[in-house]
């Protein structure tokens, strides 16, 4: 049977004592991701030779005896932050542009358990040289579990679990429908359903308006200033909740009725430097069609989806 990857993301509730275990791998991640960079850029700077992953990677043994912060990291989340250096290398080779930039403070915000060092245990997940954390399974956990990613959010943590799992087709159906996404609607089907446009950035608009004056008038850095970030950062995450739950649900709905689902090819990066930018980001055209087609994706054996002028 054919299987697809699949991402199921949990809220993580750590302890005082997990929580700064939890940041303190994370900064060890990020120093080890700028070292990593650093040494390949000097490399090439001087002496015109690419150092490969596996070199870095053979490094990791004597850089754990030496740093004692780095002893306290299981061994393959930090083979994974070296991965994650070749990959954006790779990737830089391959698109020409987009190279690789070191890491400050704050912007290193996640570590991958890529094959070991982790497993599930009732209410509690289990995570070498950190301890069982609690975790809310709001759902059950599905196929077979090939990585963990932990991931800070706004002060939050999640445990995103990749798993391989059994593409399960929807029963056969012929209906087919055409999608026209717009601004005064959100969307119109060839049925004549319209469906509302929310407008969530514009509804929180009011509120962000005055916590962004005011963490304007705080002195930079100052505890207020920090303070007033993480609320604008938390109606932020908000607003980007309320439209992914409102995408999710209808994509859903719109694969859960229809065999083939044709929507409109738009040009939105070109809408979206516009005169009516704001607008078309808040509707986030793009990001409803990677969901219908991840949606379908998922049972692959009975839909389609194609993009039509």
């Amino acid at each position: 049977m054919l299987k697809i990857r699949k991402t199921f993301k949990y809220r993580l509730y750590p302890n005082r004592k997990q929580r700064e275990s939890l940041l303190a791998t994370l900064e060890v991640c990020r120093d080890l991701y700028n070292d990593a960079l650093q040494e390949r850029r000097e490399a090439w700077k001087l002496c015109r030779k690419s150092i490969p992953f596996a070199m870095q990677s053979a490094q990791l043994p004597a850089c754990k005896a030496a740093d004692a912060a780095m002893r306290g990291v299981y061994s393959q989340v930090l083979q994974d932050v070296l991965h994650r250096v070749d990959k954006t290398y790779k990737a830089f080779f391959r698109r020409g542009n987009g190279f690789p930039r070191f890491k400050g403070k704050g912007w290193f915000d996640s570590f991958t358990y890529p094959q070991a060092g982790f497993r599930v245990e009732g209410s509690q997940v289990s995570l070498s040289k950190i301890g069982n954390v609690k975790i809310k399974l709001h759902r059950p956990l599905a196929g077979e579990v090939k990585t963990l990613t932990l991931k800070h959010d706004n002060g939050k943590w999640y445990a995103c679990f990749s798993c391989m799992v059994d593409v399960e087709p929807l029963p056969a159906n012929d209906s087919v429908v055409g999608i026209d996404v717009g601004l005064e609607c959100f969307a119109v089907t060839s049925d004549a359903e319209i469906v509302d446009n929310p407008r969530w950035f514009g509804t929180a608009q009011k509120k962000l308006r005055v916590v962004q004056r005011h963490m304007s008038r705080c002195t930079k850095r100052s505890g207020g200033w920090r303070k007033a970030c993480r609320l604008v950062a938390q109606l932020h995450r908000h607003v980007f909740n309320q439209r992914n739950d409102f995408q999710h649900k209808l994509s859903r709905e719109l694969v859960n009725h229809h065999g083939f689902i044709a929507v409109e090819d738009l040009n939105v990066k070109g809408l979206a430097g516009g005169m009516l930018a704001k607008s078309v980001q808040d509707a986030a055209w793009s990001s409803f069609i990677a969901k219908l087609s991840y949606n379908l994706l998922e049972h692959l054996d009975e839909v389609g989806i194609r993009t039509a002028a």
